[in-house]
């Protein structure tokens, strides 16, 4: 056997003693030795020329197992590629699929990279980030952990090792969260020898190095089985030390011990060999150009195997398949905590003996668990009960406003309108439960769906409620305000027609935006936050949207809509806000709710548009905005008139009916205040009732002038006329200003029969206090002039004054009948209302 000390790596050196020994020696069998990788490589290229086989110890550099280039190549020690195949154990065992590469700028290390790459491949395991430094590792780590490599796979040597964990330190890249795994062959505390070339502190070096586990061969053997020489690898290594002394160990002696049995079974099994198939050849016989003996030397040594001292000793092309150790530093110390045995591909980790930093080996990448923001099921359940609430509230609204329709309070203010306030209400409340239900109630599918129902209830409720409400004061407003109609009469129906009016516009708003750009389900994925139980996984908050594409464009719409809707109702509000009927005019408590609306929606938009990223306060806010508006506009609407039906059913028209009672009885001269008195109760309409009043009775007066010269002309003596009482004209003028008044509102008829009842016409025989009162030369209507003209001028006044006002008719064929015949002067309340008909 031919061994080889290669004289400190050098190439030319080496070359040369192999061909000394070749050329100058006895037939070398076999060549046993090689321990630097260039040397050896050099050696082994060219045995074949001379049918020799090579056996290392030491070699372990992977370019040897290139068997086309090295074909007579054995060694004992397992190749720096053999720790692939325990790798790729070691990451399934602990199921890291995904995993980072750092090489060093060196062959040895290029080569193993490659080979894992080639392991790893078609195993379900990827290599998301290769990263390779010549000399400063930190721009690598840094690539690796904007990577987000968890499992970093490092290939260096110990000089390098030191800069690389400085480098972790500084990016974090230690703890809990990562693991390395590097080469396990550095020597003992190798750290120590380069840490004054780093500017690392040795605190931070060692905390960045905790935990990282080494690969590495195994030197020995940890079963007690006894190896081929009868020792067991415990005895084995103690006869070793106790011949060694003071000498320093390598980590190569056993495979030197085994690769001598090996060189010994070889031959051995040659022997048998030549004996069982030729008698007439020895290995003796071996020469550098004896081809077949060359050959049968390299077979035998393929099928050798035995138990050694490192372990089960098998060759598989050349390859020795030993046993890889697995080596953590734990403390400033590396602990053994698991074996791979590569001849039963077996991992073996020693009573769980590896220990990670966190509570779970570390993730192999930043586990991100999508978290839906959902809404919290007691904050929906207390908005839910409320909304309840104020359903039943709406419920005990529309029983109240059924069961009391036919009362005056309630039949003037539009019951049909009442109840479809409450709709729209109702509608409002029901809005809330489909804003609560999200991913964690319901499907995707089904949440989709709701997006598109729950805006459509919403939107008709609000239009339902309030368009209610402005039809009722648009009715008010109509009647009151159109100076030019003697009489108007506005019906439910025309009401209904009115929202159902407005309900179309909606509809067509809706429809369009459901068939051009229906609402979709979109998911909002937000920044990554650490998870609050302390586990190694990022929660990133997932949220439900209803959104389409040109969101913005209908929601202008919808909210353009809605505004002039709500312009429109303060418009209608403060233009009859002096019609203080209560049963009729609800503008103040409109305005209010307008007020009150308003404010709310606009607040909640903006708050919930702000707190979208927030499920439970945009849900809350939107929930309360809701409940408060419908709540407050159906308390405003009907708490009043509930008030006032329990308190004093006839409100609604006694303010009413007590200024017209007052105004019958004032002064001639106060009539334009009377009048004015009840238009401002009655709204302005009633001025241009009054102008016309005042001119019919200008015209009286020019009359009774006329009159008056006629008396003074025919200068007879003046009879009295016991019949013509001296309040006459005055309930000539009332009853004028009773019937202009009554024919402006059909609704106002029973005004007036209350007024009659109350104040009955005067009779003939009456006199009025008031009125004699005053100075004859103060008004030519005093009683005086009064009885003087007619008594003169009776018959001219029935047969020519007063047909042309709808009085005494012409066709009378007898001026002078009783009093008590005409019907001018029979206390016939219907009478009257015949003879101002013409008025």
């Amino acid at each position: 056997c031919l061994p080889l000390s290669f004289f400190q790596c050098d190439n030319a050196k080496g070359l040369k003693a192999f061909y000394d020994a070749i050329k100058y020696g006895p037939n070398h069998l076999m060549v046993f030795g090689g321990v630097c990788a260039t040397v050896t490589s050099i050696i082994a290229e060219s045995l074949k020329g001379w049918n020799l086989v090579q056996l290392s110890f030491a070699a372990t550099t992977p370019e040897l197992a290139d068997k086309k280039k090295y074909p007579y190549f054995f060694r004992t020690v397992p190749s720096d590629n053999a720790v692939n195949p325990a790798i790729l154990k070691l990451l399934k065992h602990y199921h890291w699929k995904r995993v980072g590469t750092l090489t060093q700028d060196v062959q040895r290390f290029s080569e193993v990279r490659n080979d894992l790459t080639g392991v790893l491949y078609g195993e379900e395991i990827e290599i998301s980030d290769t990263e390779s430094f010549s000399n400063d590792p930190c721009t690598s780590v840094k690539k690796l952990k904007g990577n987000d490599v968890r499992i970093i796979l490092g290939q260096f040597d110990e000089e390098m090792a030191v800069k690389v964990f400085c480098c972790a330190y500084d990016e974090e890249m230690y703890g809990s969260k990562y693991q390395w795994i590097i080469p396990g062959w550095y020597e003992n505390l190798w750290w120590e020898s380069w840490i004054n070339s780093s500017q690392c502190l040795s605190k931070n070096l060692l905390a960045a190095m905790e935990g990282y586990i080494g690969v590495d061969f195994e030197p020995l053997s940890s079963k007690t089985n006894k190896t081929i020489s009868g020792r067991t690898p415990q005895q084995y290594e103690k006869e070793y030390n106790a011949k060694r002394g003071d000498g320093q160990s390598s980590k190569f002696h056993g495979y030197a011990y085994d690769g001598i049995w090996v060189i010994a079974r070889t031959l051995q099994r040659a022997m048998n060999y030549l004996n069982s198939t030729n008698k007439h050849q020895k290995i003796e016989d071996f020469n550098y150009t004896n081809h077949k003996l060359g050959k049968i030397f390299l077979n035998a040594m393929n099928e050798t195997r035995f138990f050694g001292v490192t372990g089960e000793v098998v060759f598989r092309n050349g390859e020795r398949m030993g046993t890889i150790k697995f080596t953590q530093f734990q403390e400033q110390k590396e602990v053994k905590v698991g074996e791979y045995n590569a001849v039963d591909d077996k991992l073996v980790i020693i009573n769980n003996s590896i220990r990670f930093q966190g509570l779970e080996p570390p993730k192999d990448k930043t586990i991100i668990q999508e978290e839906l923001r959902k809404i919290s099921l007691p904050l929906y359940s207390i908005l839910s009960a409320l909304t309840i609430l104020g359903m039943i509230m709406a419920s005990a609204f529309l029983f109240f406003n059924i069961k009391n329709r036919n009362q005056k309070l309630i039949k003037m203010s539009s019951p049909y309108m009442n109840n479809l306030i409450i709709l729209g209400g109702m509608l409002s409340y029901a809005s809330i439960f489909l804003f609560g239900l999200d991913g964690s109630f319901v499907s995707e599918k089904t949440f989709e769906t709701l997006c598109t129902v729950r805006t459509w209830i919403l939107t008709v409720g609000y239009t339902t409620a309030f368009g209610a409400m402005f039809a009722k004061t648009w009715r008010v407003h109509a009647i009151f305000k159109n100076v030019k109609m003697k009489k108007k009469i506005i019906k439910d129906q025309k009401l209904l027609g009115i929202v159902g009016g407005m309900l179309l516009i909606d509809l067509c708003i809706l429809i369009c935006w459901q068939v051009v750009d229906p609402l979709r389900r979109t998911v909002e994925k937000y920044n990554m936050e650490p998870d609050p139980a302390g586990r190694d996984i990022s929660i990133r908050p997932i949220l439900e949207h209803c959104e389409n594409t040109h969101m913005t464009i209908w929601l202008g719409i919808v909210y353009a809509y809605k505004g002039l809707l709500m312009l429109f109702g303060c418009f209608l509000a403060w233009e009859t806000r002096n019609v203080s009927i209560p049963a009729l005019n609800d503008s103040k408590y409109i305005g209010m709710s307008v007020y009150n609306v308003g404010i709310m929606c606009i607040i909640g938009a903006a708050v919930s548009f702000l707190t979208r990223d927030q499920p439970n306060v945009q849900f809350c806010i939107v929930a309360l905005v809701i409940i408060f508006c419908s709540t407050i506009t159906l308390c405003l609407v009907f708490v009043p008139k509930l008030i006032t039906l329990r308190t004093n059913p006839d409100a609604a028209t006694q303010n009413r009916r007590f200024q017209f009672t007052q105004n019958q009885k004032k002064e001639d001269s106060k009539t334009s205040t009377s009048v004015t008195s009840v238009n401002q109760a009655s709204t302005s309409r009633l001025e241009g009732l009054q102008s016309e009043n005042h001119r019919l009775r200008m015209k009286i007066t020019e009359l009774d002038k006329d009159l008056e010269e006629v008396t003074m002309q025919l200068q007879d003596t003046p009879e009295k006329t016991t019949y013509i009482k001296q309040n006459h004209y005055q309930d000539l003028n009332d009853i004028l200003s009773i019937r202009n008044f009554t024919d402006s509102k059909d609704g106002e008829k029973a005004i007036l029969k209350n007024h009659l009842d109350q104040n009955p016409p005067a009779q003939w025989g009456s006199s009025d206090p008031s009125r004699t009162s005053k100075d004859p030369i103060e008004d030519i209507n005093s009683p005086e002039h009064i009885q003087r003209r007619l008594s003169l001028q009776l018959p001219i006044l029935h047969h020519a004054y007063l047909p042309s006002i709808g009085g005494v008719d012409a066709s009378c064929a007898s001026p002078c009948v009783s009093p008590s015949a005409s019907p001018r002067h029979r206390h016939v309340p219907p009478s009257f209302r015949v003879m101002v008909s013409g008025l």
